[in-house]
């Protein structure tokens, strides 16, 4: 018997890329259902405790899963899809990641009916690419004068966090903060701009907005220099004020006092003289960033700075050097010779205050022509666990009305969207012929995740809603979600609870484009 030619063994394993699809799909779905309780107002938190000790309480679904030990590399994915969707909408990271889930879902069915997964993956990005369509035709066009639909959309996101019981507080707040650093010409918002400082002490109620900077290191007093200066003019150095260190360790062996009293001498003169090139530039209020290899400022240096009546702030971190010279119109400072007025930034006030058992400093009145409008948002709290998450919170607030800068369209919550896309593409499959009609039915029925979920975390029976919202769909009333204040089905644009539409097309894209990229791994190989 001839012996047989050489065979492809890939060939042969017809089973294998199948395998590794359906264990892709099952680690996905994992990750997913876990954090699918903590979607909506009625959502639960998870307690995480990471590997160094420490302990999160949270129901932001990419804090959740960027904590979480995964290491099944397509799990990982997942985490990277809400991560997209916390950079681009910043809010909707939950419903991201249980979206995902459940499209692969519904590619788990089309697989076993023999559809070629690449069909299935293009499929569900032409039904993507036409919810979006649906979506923005659904929405109602706003305009950034509109405080109080900016206020609903806030109130909206900050109501599925613990913090919700302030959210008619902290949803107006979050609005401020955004308008005062945008204006009605703004494509975007840098929330760099906007600098979120947590205090311990006092609750949530205490928070507030400072027009101005807030420093968290406090003023030095040990040498009796000034706590509060009116007009003041602002240095910001990068330079030590200390007697220079050479690079190498070494030892200078001083046989005689007098030689001791020469470099005393030297010395005086050395941080004298910076001392005094520093009032020469009239400056009075110095920020003087942390240094390691020797001492910022020395006791002698605060000595003189005190007897020419200048305040000193030391210890300012590297990373606040950029947001200070923004907001204050001064350049940083590296070397003496550079001190020069033109480079310092005036304000009217800088006072350090006392408050809830933590002190501040605040700098008012920013005056610089250069300088660009930034605010500062004090965080209160009893602990730090309610202070995380608070920022959290307001985060994702600010996120909200980033979204409605960038995208002015507002759209009702409550699921009521998904519904109504869900209901369209349902009918548009309809008409289609071949396999594409059968995966955008699928496709459809994976939107219906969301307000079952939502119906599901508020302790409703699911299946009666949902029908009961199809029905009301199907009559016309595009705006039916769930309100889980009136635990049921309600108009939930009049209950305001709305969305910015930026945040259910970015969900639906990005989910849609990570299913893809699943579907199309057929194998799994590991690296040297």
């Amino acid at each position: 018997m001839a012996s047989r030619g050489p065979s492809n063994a890939t060939f042969r394993d017809r089973e294998k890329p199948q395998e590794v699809r359906k264990a892709n799909i099952v680690a996905a779905r994992a990750v997913s259902d876990a954090i699918r309780t903590s979607l909506g107002p009625k959502g639960m938190d998870k307690m995480i405790k990471s590997s160094r000790g420490q302990i999160i309480i949270s129901n932001d679904g990419h804090t959740i899963l960027k904590q979480m030990a995964i290491l099944h590399p397509v799990a990982k994915m997942l985490v990277e899809v809400s991560a997209a969707q916390d950079t681009e909408a910043g809010d909707g990271t939950t419903s991201v990641v249980i979206l995902a889930g459940a499209l692969l879902g519904a590619a788990e069915k089309l697989l076993s009916k023999g559809i070629h997964p690449a069909i299935i993956a293009e499929s569900f990005q032409k039904a993507a690419k036409r919810s979006v369509e649906i979506l923005l035709e659904m929405s109602y066009k706003i305009s950034l004068e509109d405080k109080e639909d900016l206020i609903r959309a806030a109130s909206t996101s900050l109501s599925s966090k613990i913090v919700s019981q302030f959210s008619s507080f902290l949803a107006p707040l979050a609005v401020n903060s955004v308008l005062q650093i945008s204006n009605n010409d703004s494509k975007n918002v840098d929330l760099n701009d906007i600098r979120l400082i947590k205090k311990i002490g006092g609750t949530i109620d205490d928070t507030e907005t400072v027009d101005g900077v807030v420093l968290t290191q406090n003023v030095v007093k040990s040498a009796g220099g000034p706590t509060r200066i009116e007009k003041a003019r602002i240095g910001l150095v990068q330079f030590q004020i200390s007697p220079p260190k050479p690079d190498t360790e070494n030892n200078i062996v001083v046989s005689d006092y007098r030689q001791m009293d020469k470099i005393l001498k030297e010395e005086r003169s050395y941080l004298l003289n910076i001392c005094k090139r520093i009032k020469k530039a009239k400056c009075n209020v110095l920020l003087i960033q942390k240094s390691i290899l020797r001492d910022a400022v020395n006791e002698l240096a605060l000595h003189f700075l005190s007897k020419l009546g200048i305040m000193v702030i030391k210890d300012i971190e590297r990373d606040e050097i950029e947001f200070l010279s923004k907001s204050l119109g001064c350049k940083p400072i590296s070397d003496v010779d550079l001190f020069t007025e033109d480079r310092l930034g005036a304000v009217d006030l800088v006072e350090e205050s006392e408050s809830d058992g933590s002190r501040i400093v605040k700098l008012t009145g920013v005056k610089g022509h250069n300088a660009k409008p930034t605010v500062s948002v004090i965080i209160r709290g009893a602990n730090q666990m309610i202070l995380d998450e608070t920022e959290r919170s307001l985060h994702d607030a600010l996120c909200v009305i980033r979204c409605l800068v960038k995208e002015r369209g507002l759209i009702s919550g409550g699921g009521a969207p998904e519904i109504e896309v869900s209901r369209r593409l349902n009918k548009e499959s309809r008409s289609m012929e071949g396999v594409e009609a059968f995966i955008w039915e699928e496709f459809a029925q994976a939107l219906e995740v969301i307000p079952t979920t939502l119906a599901e975390n508020a302790g409703l029976n699911s299946i009666k809603v949902v029908t009961e919202l199809r029905s009301r769909h199907e009559a016309g009333e595009i705006n039916e979600g769930i309100s889980v204040r009136r635990s049921g089905t309600a108009n939930t644009y009049d209950e305001h609870i709305l969305q910015p539409v930026l945040v259910s097309t970015s969900s639906i894209t990005l989910a849609s484009e990570c299913v893809k990229s699943i579907l199309r791994i057929d194998d799994i190989t590991f690296g040297r």
